[in-house]
């Protein structure tokens, strides 16, 4: 695991924590705050997820060599 895959994963859980309760508030700002922080998180790691499939995939290239 890297660290935009961790990142990326707290980022959506706060943004998710944030969209609830600006819901359950009624802060129709914090909501959306809270699901633009989840999106972010997510292309975060998305980003994540990818560099370690490259990596994954490097190295077995390298160990078939």
């Amino acid at each position: 695991m890297n660290k935009n895959q961790v990142s990326g994963r707290v980022d959506q859980v706060a943004g998710k924590v944030k969209e609830v309760t600006g819901k359950v508030v009624g802060n129709d700002k914090l909501e959306a705050e809270g699901r633009v922080q989840k999106d972010i998180g997510k292309a975060e790691a998305t980003v994540g997820d990818t560099r370690e499939k490259v990596k994954d995939a490097a190295k077995k290239a390298v160990d078939k060599m």
